[in-house]
């Protein structure tokens, strides 16, 4: 298995887990609504697993977005996938995205880090260890630095597949 593979099906898995955590946000916020107004009885887990979740969620979900080709596209300018001039502002695209990726891991890593090692956790009832929070932010954006030097690499190689065809957009 080539590490393109191994890159897309990690984003593959990323993003299942975080369709499966929207659901869980989904179940957890209904059992608040019904425990609060029908058996006045509120809970103190809802909104801080909810918040944490919906979190993990959103960045584990982005390299899944990115594999899938459904981030925001305009191809007013380049609706030719074949053009040299496409390939290039993709490419342009996909390494500001790169940059941004490895400023955010560098710094959420040393954040993470910094909060796991002194034993950090949040100001609420549950207190949350800071690291269940703050690991998302690196990995997340880790794994979508990843998946956007596959797909670099996947438009010099490959080719960029057209949405309208591969991807069955209307």
């Amino acid at each position: 298995m080539s590490i393109v593979q191994v890159v897309d099906k990690i984003s593959e898995v990323a993003g299942k887990l975080a369709a499966w955590l929207f659901v869980l946000i989904a179940l957890s916020i209904s059992y608040e609504v019904v425990v609060r107004y029908f058996f006045n009885r509120p809970t103190i887990w809802v909104d801080e697993v909810s918040t944490i979740a919906q979190v993990w969620a959103t960045y584990l979900g982005a390299a899944y977005i990115l594999k899938r080709r459904k981030l925001i596209v305009v191809e007013l300018v380049f609706h030719d996938t074949m053009t040299l001039t496409r390939k290039i502002s993709e490419s342009f695209a996909l390494l500001v995205i790169v940059c941004v990726c490895l400023i955010a891991v560098r710094y959420g890593y040393s954040e993470w880090l910094d909060k796991t090692l002194k034993g950090a956790t949040s100001a609420s009832f549950l207190a949350t260890p800071k690291w269940a929070t703050l690991s998302c932010i690196w990995i997340g954006f880790g794994l979508l630095c990843l998946q956007s030097i596959v797909e670099l690499w996947r438009i010099w190689t490959v080719g960029i597949p057209d949405s309208e065809k591969s991807l069955g957009a209307h």
